[in-house]
């Protein structure tokens, strides 16, 4: 039975790939930013364990973990949580490019530094879910996009580290999708939101899954998901 660590599990892509891999029987641990998220996962996902920790302050993840039990073994870090705010660079505060950074970038960094001793032991997997803000930046969308490349340059510079001892490292690019953050995106960009339109979560995870029961001799690196429709 594996154990996953996952951020981003209340809603869209997190929310599809811990119902599929809680309903196949794996441990999940499910990350929260405070103590009331982590109670409403806990009921939306009976028999997983939560971590508590901002990650919009990465700082302190370290002395709130001091004050948890951290799961013995890892199989898989999956960095599904992230943020976005748009706006052109002549008007973005730093307060803006701190928090998509610090949530889409350190906060990843500072979570894969504590669980590499349990993902190597196991010879885990860490999926980062990026965007294909993470491969092209366009006009508004500078301090996510940023963040997004921040991403992919720690993906990569992760597997060259850890290929030695196991750990494969994924990077999944999902185009638009159907989820709360797409529709804040809409929202920023003054369009109507159609869901229909967007990839399904669900797909997104089936990729994601895929990724994760790929036999070992092999590895996806990078996995760019678009809209079929």
């Amino acid at each position: 039975m594996a154990t996953h660590v996952i951020t981003g599990a209340g809603s869209g892509i997190g929310a599809a790939v811990a119902r599929r891999l809680h309903a196949r029987g794996d441990e999940l641990v499910l990350h929260a930013r405070d103590a009331g998220r982590a109670k409403e996962l806990a009921a939306e996902f009976p028999g997983a364990r939560t971590l508590v920790g901002d990650l919009a302050d990465p700082d302190k993840l370290s002395w709130a973990f001091s004050h948890q039990s951290l799961p013995d073994r890892v199989d898989s870090l999956l960095h599904i949580a992230g943020v976005v705010d748009l706006g052109p660079v002549g008007e973005l505060t730093p307060k803006a490019w701190r928090h998509q950074l610090n949530v889409n970038l350190v906060a990843p960094a500072e979570l894969t530094r504590h669980f590499l001793p349990q993902l190597r032991a196991a010879r885990g997997h860490v999926l980062f879910v990026n965007s294909g803000a993470g491969l092209n930046a366009h006009a508004g969308w500078s301090a996510y996009a940023a963040s997004k490349h921040g991403l992919k340059a720690l993906a990569d510079s992760l597997r060259h580290e850890e290929h030695g001892n196991g750990v494969r490292v994924t990077s999944v690019y999902p185009g638009r999708t159907a989820s709360p953050m797409q529709a804040k995106v809409h929202q920023q960009e003054g369009k109507e939101y159609d869901a229909a339109r967007w990839i399904d979560p669900e797909s997104v995870a089936t990729t994601i899954v895929m990724a994760l029961d790929l036999p070992r001799d092999a590895e996806v690196n990078d996995l760019t998901v678009r809209p079929g429709r």
